[in-house]
């Protein structure tokens, strides 16, 4: 079928919802191409003036419909209390009472997108059987027409806006009059008057057309507090009436009763005395559909008008709406869910990201998608030139040809990087009248942002966002950028000083391990080491091999406190104690006995254990001493693996006169020393009694095994992991005849 044909028919599915669910609100995500973004495509009642901030989703966000789509099953929200526990950015942004279901929908096993659907908030906390099964298959359906025509070689695609499937037109007037006789207004799903009774006009103070087809918040310049659009968002998404108290200047108060319905809302407008001392009803209907608002006690609307205000910090100053009338502030009303889902969603984002390689892919897969961009690059001024530090979104070698501009050049992105104005560029044209023959006209995108990134008043770099098509930057999309950049700023502000420290850290690290472990003849060895994934990548963890006489060789493996620069730095100098030790042909005990009061006289509160052999190569033996230091296993030229039990000495750096006894082991030719860090075997949550079962029970299925294959099966699981909360090495030695 045609593209229009296939978009009617999905609008066709979607306009059932209602009757088959008894749902008001829903739309439906497509898939973009390359698959890493949600892009709205359809909407189905007045949740589409709520959208705007959540037309173009990653499918890394924490959201239910992206989730849905990772996930691949219905995600279901029983209550804004699960909303707000599970999807906080979320609730935060849409802080109201609904329920919501999101489907994946699955086609002949391929996911073409994600239908959702919201419930009011008067719906049970669970989904029932019957609504499982038919928001199933409604996402079925959906899924057949997006298939075949995919299949057709037509794959639908969301447009600019998504799609309104509804195809009612009501009589606006009827509809009105049909709920409440009286100083009524009708609202559409856009939240637009769309009828007005004389009554209602008079009480507002704005003659009928003038009102016809206008947002109350903007035609009326005492209703844009934020207060009075939130009860009216209230009232819509969740389904339930509402009602509030204004201030029409000077002086007339006015109560505002709020009933939702599938096509709209209406709104009964009185002037509090008369919703106080009319109808009995009407004032207790007026007061107690949301007593947060209203007033819990009629007395009080009707005793002090200034206290039945919608909100506590108005009530105190009844002039308050008069003096704030117009605030640039309240003109962007209308995008401030939108507005805080985004500073709120890459703030959050922006605390994982550790390194300037992460604040790129958070900002490339949170924020680019949600405004429609393509991709994004970070430029920072170095050295008098600009340097991309990174991107995402570009074709390869793309982005390279501006890294090492002259800042003396002037291009858009030095401009950015030197000057902490944003600059923004809806179209090619825009750019080339500025820049012409400029390079940036050259990277294939169409639009652009460059936000400054500022911190503690410092311009550190520049954030440029590229669109693929032309982009117009509304008022209120200008503002959330430049504010997007100041959080971005400080991130990249951190993650420039990690990687500093973890560049410093890993390279101290690197130097102290051994890059090659010496030949000793009568001796195999084999080594491994995995930092953990948590910190900065390096850690404590060291071993050593070291020929100390012609018939002698010293083994040493241990574990300093810590994953930073402070323990690597102390391993450097624990490793060089040792080494510095054995050389003196000191035994076990007097090697950790000395290194141990080394440590107490650095002066320095962190702890280490460590395990020391001293192998005496002509008559096959081993003397064996550790400080606090998980057990060496040993594997037996007959296939016995076991577990080598040494007294464990007190940890170093506890006790500058502990001692350190020592343990005699036989090594004849076959036999294997397997010594390791307690990163190897005690992980979070698991038992180390039985991790250090599992790891004995594996050398003796693999001790015969050359030592590369063998430490890869002790390694295991771990050697894959993209967890590690502790690092790990591993060293081998095997005797072997000389």
């Amino acid at each position: 079928m045609a593209e229009r044909g296939a978009t009617e028919a999905l609008a066709r599915i979607m306009r059932s919802l209602p009757d088959r669910l008894d749902a008001h609100m829903g739309g439906l995500y497509l898939l973009s191409d390359d698959r890493q973004v949600l892009e709205l495509a359809m909407t189905l009642g007045a949740i589409r003036q709520f959208t705007r901030p959540w037309r173009h989703i990653g499918v890394t966000a924490p959201i239910p419909v992206a989730e849905a789509v990772r996930s691949g099953r219905t995600v279901w929200v029983g209550s804004g209390d699960d909303m707000a526990r599970r999807y906080p950015r979320v609730a935060l942004a849409m802080p109201y009472a609904f329920c919501l279901a999101a489907v994946p929908v699955v086609a002949r096993g391929t996911t073409y997108g994600v239908l959702f659907v919201l419930w009011p908030a008067a719906h049970p906390p669970e989904l029932s059987a019957p609504e499982r099964e038919g928001i199933g298959a409604l996402a079925a359906r959906l899924a057949e027409v997006a298939a075949e025509a995919a299949g057709a070689g037509r794959p639908i695609r969301a447009g600019p806006r998504p799609e309104v499937a509804e195809d009612r037109v009501a009589d606006p007037l009827a509809s009105v009059a049909s709920r409440l006789p009286e100083g009524l207004c009708g609202l559409d799903l856009d939240g637009r008057l769309a009828a007005v009774t004389p009554v209602a006009a008079e009480l507002l103070g704005e003659p009928v057309d003038g009102l016809l087809g206008a947002r109350p918040w903007t035609v009326l310049p005492w209703l844009r507090d934020p207060v009075y659009e939130y009860h009216y968002r209230a009232a819509v998404i969740s389904g339930q009436s509402t009602s509030f108290v204004a201030l029409r200047p000077p002086d007339r108060w006015l109560s505002f009763q709020l009933f939702p319905d599938a096509s709209g809302l209406t709104v009964r407008i009185a002037t509090v005395e008369s919703a106080v001392t009319g109808d009995p009803d009407s004032a207790a209907a007026a007061t107690a559909a949301d007593p947060a608002t209203a007033g819990a006690d009629p007395a009080t609307a009707g005793a002090d008008p200034a206290t039945a205000a919608a909100d506590p910090a108005t009530a105190a100053d009844p002039a308050w709406d008069h003096r704030h009338a117009g605030c640039p502030a309240d003109r962007a009303v209308h995008t401030r869910p939108g507005v805080l889902y985004h500073l709120l969603h890459l703030a959050s984002a922006l605390t994982e990201a550790i390194g300037v390689q992460d604040v790129v892919r958070m900002v490339s897969e949170q924020i680019v998608p949600a405004f429609g961009g393509q991709a994004v690059a970070v430029l920072m001024a170095e050295g008098g030139r600009l340097r991309i530090v990174g991107h995402r979104g570009y074709p390869p070698g793309q982005v390279d040809q501006f890294d090492g501009t002259p800042l003396t050049a002037s291009t858009p992105g030095v401009q950015a990087s030197t000057n902490a104005v944003p600059a923004f560029f809806e179209s090619r044209a825009e750019l080339e009248l500025l820049y012409p023959n400029r390079r940036e006209t050259q990277d294939g995108m169409a639009a652009w942002a460059y936000l400054p990134l500022v911190t503690s008043r410092r311009l550190i770099g520049t954030c440029v966002l590229a669109f693929a098509e032309p982009h117009r930057f509304d008022v209120d999309e200008r503002a959330v950028l430049t504010s997007l950049g100041g959080l971005i700023a400080q991130a990249l502000d951190r993650a420039r000083l990690y990687d500093t420290k973890l560049g410093l850290a890993q390279g101290l690290q690197e130097n102290l391990l051994p890059h090659v472990l010496p030949a000793v003849p009568g001796l195999e060895v084999s080594a491994r080491y995995l930092p953990c994934t948590e910190g900065m990548d390096v850690g404590g963890d060291f071993y050593d091999l070291m020929r100390v006489g012609p018939d002698s060789a010293a083994i040493v493996i241990g574990d300093i406190q810590g994953h930073n620069v402070n323990a690597a730095a102390l391993m450097g100098q624990v490793r060089t104690a040792v080494r510095a030790f054995a050389a003196a042909d000191a035994d076990p005990s007097t090697v950790l006995a000395r290194t141990n009061r080394l440590l107490t006289d650095l002066d320095t509160t962190l702890l280490a254990t460590c395990a020391y052999l001293c192998v005496d190569l002509a008559a096959r033996e081993a003397s064996l001493a550790t400080a606090g230091h998980p057990a060496p296993l040993l594997y037996r030229p007959d296939g016995r693996a076991e577990i080598a039990e040494p007294p464990i000495g007190l940890v170093l750096n506890v006790d500058p006169a502990a001692e350190y006894l020592q343990l005699r082991l036989d090594l004849p030719v076959g036999t294997t020393l397997a010594l390791y860090t307690d990163g190897l075997v005690d992980t979070p949550g698991a038992d180390l009694d039985r991790a250090l079962a599992e790891l004995t029970a594996t050398l003796a299925r693999h001790g015969s095994q050359p030592l590369d294959r063998l430490a890869d099966a002790l390694i295991g699981r771990a050697g894959h992991a993209d967890h590690r909360t502790d690092d790990i090495a591993l060293l081998l030695v095997r005797s072997v005849p000389r």
